[in-house]
């Protein structure tokens, strides 16, 4: 809702989560962390993807996943907080 309602035509629209779709590449999900230039790696240790896609790994490959799980539900729930408020404030707004 928030991101078509802020939008001025449908092309602007589909632009605007342009940004997330780079989010996946810079995460864990090609290249270990640890295995990143020292400058990158908390850049891709602090952003949403690297959690859940840490938490799979460890469920699919039964190994260790540690607090990734936790991480990724909280991510989840921050993200989706965040989202309901500024939808709500977006179309609660008064029109133009």
């Amino acid at each position: 809702v928030g991101m078509g309602m802020v939008s001025p035509n449908a092309e602007a629209a589909s632009n605007n989560a342009m940004p997330l779709i780079f989010l996946p590449l810079i995460s864990s999900t090609f290249v270990p962390v640890e295995q990143m230039p020292g400058w990158f790696q908390p850049i891709a240790q602090y952003q949403p993807f690297t959690p859940a896609i840490e938490t799979l790994r460890g469920l699919l490959l039964g190994t260790e996943i540690g607090y990734n799980g936790w991480l990724a539900l909280a991510w989840c729930l921050a993200l989706a907080t965040l989202g309901h408020f500024w939808s709500k404030a977006v179309f609660n707004r008064d029109p133009k």
